[in-house]
């Protein structure tokens, strides 16, 4: 993600993870990607967005695609206001 021009920041603290989403939520961080054992596995990762909503596994390039039409989306959505 990081090559392709995302921000990506990395939370490796030894805090529970349910402990890190909520933080993550008040701080108002836009998606969070969970990668566990069995997204290591299956090389995926597990998306949440700051509303707490959970898009389920993917991998990092459909990910990145998605990121991409949500910004031209919200960069057309702008440009017609």
């Amino acid at each position: 993600l990081v090559s392709q021009g995302f921000k990506v920041e990395l939370d490796l603290r030894n805090e529970k993870v349910g402990y890190k989403i909520r933080e993550h939520i008040l701080q108002r961080v836009p998606y969070m990607l969970v990668i566990g054992d069995r997204e290591l596995e299956t090389n995926t990762v597990a998306v949440r967005t700051r509303s707490g909503e959970d898009l389920g596994t993917m991998s990092v390039d459909d990910l990145a695609s998605r990121f991409s039409l949500e910004i031209a989306r919200r960069g057309h959505a702008v440009l017609e206001e």
